[in-house]
């Protein structure tokens, strides 16, 4: 038996009374997340949800979501979490192409109309038959959306005994476009997350009297899940939760909870270290460890980091498809910034050219991983898993070099994705949906430079015959029809886009 629950469940039995989570005013005890996590896994079983159902939750970093993604692991049933600024019909979308049997749904702010869109994708899909909606007034018992957490554990048991999974269960369903089509769904097993979890930990420093992780990724994506929550839960660290990055805040929360480590993509760096610059703050004297993943971090960003905090910063590299950490610049080792340092515990890396070949040398060629963290395939997309895996191996799409001491570093991304504000967008998919829009006959998308953001999404469009439409009025559009991070904010018409003789549009022209 191996459950990825007991990153939670070891250090509730073991010191029940250590803070497990700080959010506002709220203190947390592990043996209180282990006690509300066993109430939703048996409000879960009393709905008829149990091994090998899929569970879907949409929710940014609130207490809810360790409470609910333990909770549904220990059914044995796989998590499915969802991006917070999905729309309705991309949520939609997300349960049936899982087959999920629940949502577990976050109520929402004005800002935020989450509960909306929740409600509204969960109508659209037949399979789901189940909705929970995680209030935003604390332990509220009613909602316009439907039944609360709250009230639906009213009288639940907080003792439940853990479903026996397999190592090669699925434990998570992490969605990622790859570089075509619409999202599919990366199958990780319990052993891909724990195992991953279990070296990113033994990866840093402990601070004697505990540590404490700033929650600030957010907790649906692979990286916030692994990294803080998962490898946070197994080293009995308190996790501090702050649903939204703000670097005044951050800053504010790192001093008050005497942050030891902190993760992030490279824009949150770049944005606390603007604050600092600018305003005269304070620099956290408690952090230890930074670490930068999502996309590659700017070199003076690096070394601005390091004059400023004294500490340098830790880049990594991984996709949803490998639980995500695959390397790292580790302690311990020299760290050479703009690489993404050498392959984890347990982990190979090779380079390879369009025939899966080994490139030997420095390269440049695709990066292929091997190893505990290499997912089982896409969910129910068993062409799209052979078209990037093979004996073991898994194709990234993302061209490296490496150099002598083994260091490998990305030149060149999978091939047109786009990382704007360390959200991977794709293309394809933005196209897909742009060419819904009745005044547009054709478009392409693909990234342009950004000063805060990393990249910007740009969509060059040809309008139908006739057509009036604006730059104001389809971006507007775009808006209410992609999720906040995917729309482009910057279009351009043209009468044509360059084409190859077989229709193929050129995008390296027009970059």
């Amino acid at each position: 038996m191996l459950n990825l629950s007991i990153a939670l469940e070891d250090s509730a039995r073991e010191c029940p009374d250590r803070t497990a989570l700080v959010f506002g005013d709220l203190r947390l005890p592990y043996s209180l997340v282990d006690t509300v996590a066993n109430q939703v896994a048996n409000l879960l079983v009393s709905r008829g949800i149990g091994k090998g159902d899929k569970v879907a939750i949409a929710c940014p970093n609130l207490p809810y979501f360790p409470f609910v993604y333990y909770g549904i692991l220990k059914t044995g049933a796989v998590v499915v979490p969802l991006n917070v600024l999905l729309q309705s019909r991309e949520i939609a979308y997300h349960l049936e192409d899982s087959q999920a049997k629940a949502l577990f749904c976050f109520e929402g702010t004005p800002e935020l109309p989450l509960g909306e869109r929740g409600r509204a994708g969960f109508e659209e899909a037949p399979s789901t038959e189940h909705f929970f909606v995680l209030p935003a007034t604390a332990f509220a018992t009613e909602s316009e959306y439907g039944q609360t957490l709250w009230a639906a554990l009213d009288g639940v048991s907080g003792e439940f005994e853990t479903a026996q999974t397999s190592p090669d269960d699925t434990a998570v369903i992490l969605y990622t476009s790859g570089t075509t089509g619409r999202p599919k769904g990366a199958e990780l097993t319990h052993q891909n997350m724990l195992l991953n979890a279990m070296v990113a930990d033994e990866m840093f420093p402990r601070t004697v009297g505990g540590d404490a992780y700033l929650a600030a990724l957010p907790l649906f994506h692979s990286f916030g899940q692994t990294v803080i929550m998962n490898a946070g839960f197994r080293r009995r660290a308190t996790l501090v939760l702050t649903p939204r990055f703000e670097p005044g805040p951050a800053l504010e929360l790192m001093r008050a909870e005497n942050i030891t480590l902190f993760a992030g993509v490279p824009t949150m760096y770049w944005a606390m270290l603007a604050k600092i610059h600018a305003d005269g703050d304070e620099v956290p004297a408690s952090l230890r460890v930074a670490v930068a993943g999502g996309a590659s971090c700017p070199v003076e960003v690096l070394k601005d980091f390091e004059r400023t905090f004294g500490i340098g910063i830790l880049e990594g590299y991984g996709l949803s498809e490998t639980s995500p950490v695959a390397s790292f610049n580790q302690l311990g080792r020299p760290t050479k910034p703009g690489t993404i340092g050498t392959p984890i515990w347990g982990v190979q890396m090779r380079l390879i050219d369009g025939d899966w070949k080994t490139v030997e040398g420095e390269g440049p060629g695709e990066i292929a991983i091997r190893g505990h963290n290499v997912m089982k395939g896409y969910y129910n997309r068993p062409e799209a898993t052979a078209e990037v895996m093979r004996d073991g191996w898994f194709r990234t799409g993302d061209i490296a070099t490496r150099d002598a001491d083994g260091y490998y570093a990305i030149i060149d991304r999978a091939k047109d994705m786009i990382i704007r504000g360390g959200f991977n967008v794709y293309p394809r998919e933005v196209e897909e949906v742009l060419v819904t829009h009745p005044q547009v006959s054709l478009a392409a998308v693909l990234g342009v430079a950004h000063d805060s953001h990393g990249e910007e999404v740009k969509a060059y469009v040809i309008r139908t015959p006739g057509a009036t439409l604006t730059e104001e009025e389809l971006i507007g559009w775009c808006k209410e029809n992609m999720a906040a991070y995917k729309y482009p904010r910057i279009v351009e018409f043209r009468d044509a886009l360059p084409m190859t003789a077989t229709g193929k549009i050129l995008k390296r022209e027009l970059r």
